[in-house]
């Protein structure tokens, strides 16, 4: 690579003006060189990663300027040019005439290894966002991202490059992508267009996009996300929290909104009645915070960071980084709160039943009715810890977030048609076998159903389906309620299921489509 790259170092210095090259030629480190400035009325600059230099004691005159802007592609609407098959470019700055007096030249380079520290993450298949200042390495780290997954993964990749930042300028893209295939953006304000005719025309597995900006843009990334494609792109921030107070950018993220809670709820909660929520699942799932160039902080998990900041808990990223050319991980202390909840949940296993998550229900009143029943419950304030969610029917039908995000996380979720108190028993008595209603089983015997057994059946029918048998496997006859859940869990490992017999023999069948 570094004979490439000296090649490539002289196709800019080949452009500027003989009095500038001259002393750059002789700079000991020029393989460091980042940036050339030529300003109109001021000396010419070369900055490299820790000093600046003067290159001439004359100043820069506009023939100068139209030397190097003669030399080079026209500039787009974004005041940018490059060198064709190279990765430098040159920005231009304009007086009120719209007249270049100032040029900023950027050198590109392809550093191989860059994405090694996040590697595993661009091998999921899950969409990541790099965040970071500029020059940190953001788009370096894009291009060899996309070198790995068409090269090394041989997926189908296509870079949406505006300003041909990424794979560089001219028709022909830049080496540094491997296989990857490269849309070059006319206009800036087109760029979210040319995400979507991507995705329409080309068949994409992967999706690579820099600098995400604007509202529509972060549309397109939604819908694109929505079909199954693989985003790996770059936003504007620093930070998570950047962007989850950006409004234009926040969607990425899934955005937030104010909701109102009644007052039981805000109760429960312990909380004020109008509390900040996340509006969606994020379009991004993994969100990486560029800190340096070979260090990373990483949120594996968007959804959970976002949640835990609104919760007033800021979130704990993984830190990342290069030591010797091998990847270091330093996770995060899991939180004593999170980890109260896991070890009290695995001390008291099936004593309680599932966790669970009330959301709309009144939980004084299931808990008296609990013990009244001589039963000891569950219940957390975190649906991710929760093996169910309860919810009344009124709750359910609006579908708002927290509904769809215990769908998202495959939560079951019991409904209940009203509050009343012999509600409450009955899906009491159903979770628990010391209160459940003894009824014939599929086999002819007397015996208690719990649903957490329901399900668990529902579960090991599905592992055996997928992994061993092509037969159709019959579950035990349950309630109504209770093959819901069933039918959930085999939707969510990609079978189909029906109900089939008439109560109090109703109960469900799990299959491969097909059979």
């Amino acid at each position: 690579m570094g004979h490439q790259i000296n090649q490539e170092l002289q196709a800019l210095l080949d452009k500027l003006p003989p009095r500038i090259r001259a002393p750059l030629s002789s700079e000991e480190d020029i393989e460091s060189l980042l940036e050339i400035i030529i300003d109109l009325g001021r000396a010419p600059e070369a900055r490299f990663p820790n000093r600046d230099t003067i290159l001439d004691d004359c100043d820069v005159t506009q023939e100068d300027i139209d030397y190097v802007t003669s030399r080079i592609s026209g500039f787009g609407d974004d005041n940018r040019a490059g060198i064709a098959r190279t990765l430098h470019r040159i920005s231009a700055i304009r007086n009120r005439e719209s007249r270049i007096v100032g040029l900023t030249c950027r050198v590109g380079r392809a550093v191989q290894g860059t994405a090694k520290i996040i590697e595993d993450l661009i091998q999921s298949g899950r969409s990541v966002l790099l965040l970071g200042r500029p020059g940190i390495g953001k788009t370096t780290m894009l291009r060899e991202a996309a070198r790995v997954l068409s090269n090394d993964m041989r997926k189908r990749v296509i870079i949406v490059d505006t300003s041909n930042e990424i794979a560089g300028d001219g028709d022909i893209p830049h080496h540094s992508i491997g296989h990857a295939r490269r849309m070059q953006v006319a206009a800036t304000n087109r760029q979210h267009a040319v995400m979507i005719e991507a995705v329409e025309n080309h068949m994409p597995e992967v999706i690579i996009i820099d600098e995400i900006g604007t509202e529509l843009e972060a549309a397109a990334a939604r819908t694109i996300a929505e079909r199954g494609v693989q985003l790996i792109g770059t936003a504007h921030g620093n930070s998570l929290e950047n962007l989850m107070v950006n409004p234009t950018l926040s969607d990425l993220v899934g955005g937030i909104q104010a909701v109102t809670l009644g007052d039981e709820e805000a109760k429960r909660r312990g909380t004020q009645k109008t509390i900040l929520e996340r509006k969606a699942p994020p379009t991004f799932g993994i969100v990486v915070e560029i800190q340096d160039h070979y260090k990373v902080a990483v949120h594996p998990d968007t959804a959970e960071a976002i949640d835990e900041s609104l919760r007033g808990q800021p979130p704990a990223a993984e830190l990342r980084w290069l030591e010797n050319g091998e990847v270091r991980i330093e996770k995060p202390e899991p939180s004593k709160r999170a980890h109260d909840i896991k070890t009290e949940h695995q001390e008291n296993g099936r004593k309680e039943g599932p966790r669970m998550y009330l959301f709309g229900i009144n939980r004084q009143r299931l808990e008296e009715e609990a013990r009244a029943m001589g039963l000891k419950i569950g219940i957390t304030d975190d649906l991710r810890t929760a093996g169910l969610m309860v919810t009344s029917k009124s709750y359910f039908r609006r579908k708002p977030q927290k509904i769809r995000d215990a769908e998202a996380y495959g939560v079951p979720i019991y409904v209940l048609r009203t509050h009343t108190p012999m509600q409450l028993r009955h899906m009491l008595s159903t979770m628990h076998p010391q209160a459940a209603i003894p009824r014939e089983s599929a086999h002819g015997s007397d015996g208690h159903e719990t649903m957490s057994d329901a399900l668990r059946e529902a579960e090991k029918a599905s592992s055996e389906i997928r992994n061993n048998t092509e037969n159709p496997v019959e579950l035990n006859p349950q309630s109504a309620y209770i093959r819901r859940l069933q039918h959930l869990i085999a939707e969510r490992n990609k079978l189909s299921s029906r109900s089939v017999g008439r109560d109090p023999n109703r109960h469900v069948i799990i299959y491969r489509e097909g059979r």
